[in-house]
C-alpha cells in the first residue's frame, strides 16, 4: 500500500484509516472496551462510525500494522486551548492487541501522534486514562506525560444532554 508510513520499529508501519477499515476500527474499539471492562457501554456501529469518521470527519484514525497485519489503532481529534491560542490533539483511544504488547507499538504510535501535533502546530497532545489502569499510567509517565490531578472531567450525556439542550 502506498499510504504506509515507516517507523523505527522493525516490521511495524502506520497508516491513516480509510472507509473500508470501519469494521476493523469497531473491532479495535470493542477490544479496548473489553479490556476496560466496559464492553456493555459500546453503542457504536459500523454505520455510526462511517458517518462520524468519514462523512463528518469528526475524528481521525491511524492503524498500526505488524508484518502487514493490523494490530493497533489510535483515534484522535483536534481540540483547542484558549490559553495557548492553539489547537491540540486529543487522543480518545489507543489500543494494541494483547499479544502484541511490550514490543514498542504503543510508544511508536504515541510518538507518531506527537510528531503529527508538532507538524500541525498544536500546543498539546493529551488523553484520559482510567485511574485503575496502573500499567498504562506508568507507561505514560515514562513517555513524559504528566497527570492533570487538579482537574475533574465532567460529562453530560443521554437524557441529561437532552434536558440541558432543552433549557436553551
Amino acid at each position: 500500500m502506498s499510504n504506509l508510513i515507516d517507523t523505527k520499529l522493525d516490521n511495524f508501519k502506520l497508516r491513516f484509516a480509510e472507509e473500508k477499515d470501519v469494521p476493523l476500527i469497531l473491532e479495535f474499539i470493542k477490544g479496548l472496551a473489553e479490556y476496560e471492562k466496559m464492553l456493555d457501554k459500546v453503542t457504536a456501529t459500523e454505520e455510526i462510525l462511517r458517518e462520524s469518521l468519514f462523512d463528518r470527519k469528526a475524528a481521525e484514525v491511524i492503524i498500526g500494522e505488524y508484518d502487514g497485519t493490523p494490530v493497533s489503532f489510535a483515534l484522535f481529534f483536534h481540540n483547542f486551548s484558549t490559553f495557548l491560542g492553539k489547537p491540540g490533539i486529543y487522543l480518545e483511544d489507543l489500543y494494541v492487541k494483547p499479544e502484541m504488547r511490550g514490543k514498542g507499538i504503543g510508544k511508536t504510535m504515541l510518538s507518531f501522534l506527537a510528531k503529527l501535533a508538532v507538524e500541525r502546530k498544536c500546543g498539546r497532545l493529551e488523553w484520559w486514562c482510567l485511574d485503575w489502569n496502573e500499567p498504562s499510567i506508568q507507561f505514560y509517565k515514562k513517555m513524559g506525560a504528566i497527570p492533570m490531578e487538579e482537574w475533574t472531567v465532567y460529562r453530560v450525556c443521554d437524557d441529561a444532554l437532552i434536558n440541558l439542550a432543552n433549557k436553551y
